[in-house]
């Protein structure tokens, strides 16, 4: 997970949103907590909406599938 931050804090630092989106759904793909999980996954969702990414929809199905959303 340590590499994955480093990435985050990398991408943060450019303002990738792009990259935040796929970043973001990694770590919530990685997590063994829930709450972290969908913690990453809504930042994934909210980087997604704020670019138009395609990935928009189907991060907000996975968070309304695990009654986050």
């Amino acid at each position: 997970m340590a590499d994955l931050a480093r990435r985050l804090l990398d991408a943060h630092a450019r303002d990738d949103r792009v990259a935040l989106v796929a970043l973001y759904e990694e770590a919530a793909t990685t997590s063994n907590d829930m709450d972290a999980a969908c913690f990453y996954l809504t930042h994934a969702w909210v980087f997604a909406l704020d670019v138009g990414h395609s990935a928009a929809d189907a991060l907000y199905e996975r968070l309304r599938g695990l009654g986050r959303a």
